[in-house]
């Protein structure tokens, strides 16, 4: 035979036992959590249980049947189980212990028996595969919730191994895999169990993959985000429009009313309390797509994809009158509110040339500010740039007006939302030509194309 079995079981034995002590030895430098202790543990049992069956004919049956067949059974539950632990999710121990007591020990019932092999290779063979299946449904659903890439490449690597293991199980159940011997005379076991070796070592391997996917998306999700509201804040808000240069979307520039007279009359503490208590009421009236981005202080700024004007203005509105009821609902003793200023649904991109000098300059008074911006075109270098600007401030230029119906309660400017989000050097700038009143209505001024 050109694959010798029990050398493979040696082989699987001692690859397992090696990786196992490697997990726990990351386990005890307290790094990784607690998911290594459970993945080295079960790989542990494997190996051990392993180099029992590989001991067959040399030892009695009760050491190479017996307690090598329940190792095996019980460190590939315990695997399950530590897929289930990376995933943050409950694990009770005593559940555990229980699962594997009754689901280990009826192979024992298979193995007074030499004729039994067939019914005893069929059972292990099921609660293998199906142990598989649970972690490849473990890993998509990682893979969905924590868009970690590696995830889905651990429930890839589990398929072929279910997929081997039902080939095993039918034919057990057909007889093919019969006799004394530990898995038959049939050579195309010896073939499954030299590939399911393979992708044993890989599935070690991805599973350090995911935590270090995981730790690194963590770091950036703190890096741009707002420790205090969890919103994005400026950098993040900034990367995540960079993926965006192709869509059209309208912005609303939001900040709570008389906030620095809420946080001098009822402490800091309150203040940031009412922060959160915003984040928190923004998001739930924000579709999954939007993006919610503190840019300092109590100002705000979403990005809402795709939508026209008049449902920038409602939706708006809804956060105000949701962040009020939610107000009310908590504290009676004031009412701050929340303003914002919906500009027009056009695409944008917002540069860092769009300084808070130059909306000073055009800005009246307790004005609130919009963010309008040409449609996309070649970039031009900068002396063109400047140029363009002074030109658009010269008395003729034709302007669009485009005029949003004032809300009510909106108050002080977000003077730095443009500035704040840069896109990139290499796009077109927003240009902001001037703000004015005109009656109830604030005016939005732009060049024309």
């Amino acid at each position: 035979m050109m694959l010798d079995l029990r050398t493979i079981y040696v082989v699987s034995a001692m690859t397992c036992l090696v990786l196992g002590s490697v997990h726990l030895a990351a386990h005890r430098s307290g790094r990784f959590g607690r998911w290594p202790a459970w993945w080295g543990v079960s790989n542990l049992l494997i190996g051990i249980g392993s180099f029992c069956v590989s001991l067959r004919d040399f030892v009695p049956s009760f050491v190479s049947l017996d307690a090598g067949n329940v190792l095996t059974i019980a460190g590939y539950l315990l695997t399950f189980f530590a897929v289930r632990v990376f995933a943050e999710r409950p694990v009770g121990e005593r559940y555990c212990v229980l699962a594997i007591a009754c689901i280990s020990l009826p192979v024992l019932m298979f193995t007074g028996d030499p004729a039994a092999v067939s019914a005893r290779i069929l059972y292990v063979s099921t609660v293998c595969c199906l142990c598989d299946l649970a972690i490849l449904r473990e890993g998509l659903t990682i893979h969905r919730r924590e868009k970690l890439f590696s995830a889905g490449l651990l429930a890839w690597l589990y398929m072929p191994t279910a997929a081997i293991f039902l080939v095993r199980s039918l034919l057990a159940a057909s007889g093919r895999i019969s006799g004394p011997g530990v898995f038959g005379d049939n050579p195309v076991h010896s073939w499954m169990a030299a590939t399911a070796l393979v992708f044993l070592v890989l599935r070690s391997m991805v599973i350090v993959l995911m935590a270090a996917e995981r730790s690194r998306n963590k770091l950036i999700d703190l890096a741009h985000r707002d420790p205090l509201t969890g919103a994005l804040n400026r950098g993040g808000l900034a990367q995540r429009l960079l993926f965006r240069r192709a869509q059209s979307f309208a912005l609303l520039a939001i900040d709570i009313d008389n906030f620095k007279q809420l946080n001098d009359q009822h402490g800091h503490v309150l203040g940031d309390d009412i922060l959160r208590l915003f984040a928190r009421v923004a998001q739930a009236v924000l579709r999954p797509g939007d993006l919610l981005s503190r840019q300092g202080g109590d100002e705000f700024l979403a990005v809402l994809k795709d939508m026209p004007d008049a449902e920038a203005v409602q939706t708006a509105e809804s956060i105000r009158l949701a962040f009020s009821a939610a107000v009310m609902r908590g504290w009676q003793s004031f009412r701050p509110s929340v303003s914002a200023l919906p500009p027009p649904a056009r695409q944008v991109s917002i540069s860092s040339n769009c300084c808070e000098r130059q909306m000073r300059r055009y800005m009246p008074p307790n004005a609130g500010v919009g963010i309008a911006s040409k449609r996309r075109q070649r970039a031009s270098r900068p002396h063109d740039q400047r140029a363009a600007a002074r030109a658009s401030s010269q008395k003729g230029t034709r302007h669009h007006c485009l005029a949003v119906p004032r809300l009510p309660l909106i108050s002080s400017a977000v003077f730095w939302a443009a500035r704040s989000c840069c896109l990139s050097r290499d796009v077109d700038h927003a240009a902001i030509a001037g703000f004015g009143r005109e009656g109830q209505k604030l005016a939005v001024l732009a060049p024309a194309h």
